[in-house]
């Protein structure tokens, strides 16, 4: 197990999520000290791109802006990830080692487009969601989205472990230069293993695979290829 180190200069996430976490963290009761912590991360180099999405030759030459994805969960802890809970009833905290969660989907869907074969010419920064708020970009097309539940548990007993992992995202099409929403969609992913030993590397496998399915997923809703592939070639 990987304690997180505190070192200004060792850690990859911003000052502001540092200080906030350890606030947090200090104000837990009943939580073991030590904390998880897992590298969200999507490949999209064995994704199996859909026909109906593959960029034409109109489409390669238009540019998507992806927006950082909105954090909608409940709760006051967006830094916490998932739970691990100690054969003693104990729960030990999981945090992204890296990137935050809306940074890493963001970043996913990013990866899935280019592979599909459309250009990603810049960072939308922050959005809401909202059209009257559409960030002013020079691309064709504006994603954007939100992640709505995202949870990791890891239960240890005897005599496996149970691993879980849910996510689910919403995902935001939007027209930058008419300043209009074009679609809306959502959908959901699991994944469960049951493993006769702990490990870190288990909790991160658990968690990308949920991340890894949603964002694939969500591009298989015909609608939304049709959607954004119009965008493109108008």
């Amino acid at each position: 197990m990987n304690k997180i180190r505190w070192s200004v200069l060792g850690n990859n996430m911003s000052c502001i999520a540092v200080l906030g976490l350890l606030v947090y963290c200090l104000g837990i009761s009943g939580c073991s000290t030590s904390l998880y912590s897992v590298n969200l991360n999507y490949d999209a180099g064995k994704a199996n791109i859909p026909a109906y999405l593959k960029a034409d030759d109109k489409g390669r030459n238009a540019a998507i802006a992806i927006a950082e994805f909105v954090d909608t969960r409940k709760g006051d802890d967006q830094m916490v990830i998932g739970r691990v809970v100690e054969k003693d009833g104990m729960k030990t905290l999981v945090l992204p080692k890296y990137t935050k969660p809306t940074q890493a989907v963001a970043s996913g869907i990013k990866r899935y487009l280019t592979k599909a074969g459309y250009k990603i010419l810049s960072s939308a920064g922050q959005w809401d969601l909202k059209e009257e708020t559409i960030p002013k970009d020079d691309s064709k097309l504006i994603i954007g989205g939100s992640i709505d539940e995202l949870e990791l548990t890891c239960r240890k007993g005897f005599p496996t472990d149970s691993y879980k992992a849910r996510m689910k995202l919403s995902l935001v099409l939007a027209d930058a230069a008419k300043g209009k929403i074009l679609y809306r969609s959502s959908v959901e992913s699991n994944s469960t293993l049951e493993h006769v030993s702990f490990s870190e590397a288990r909790l991160e496998e658990q968690i990308n695979i949920a991340m890894r399915d949603a964002i694939e997923r969500v591009f298989e809703d015909r609608n939304l290829a049709q959607k954004l592939k119009e965008a493109m070639t108008e």
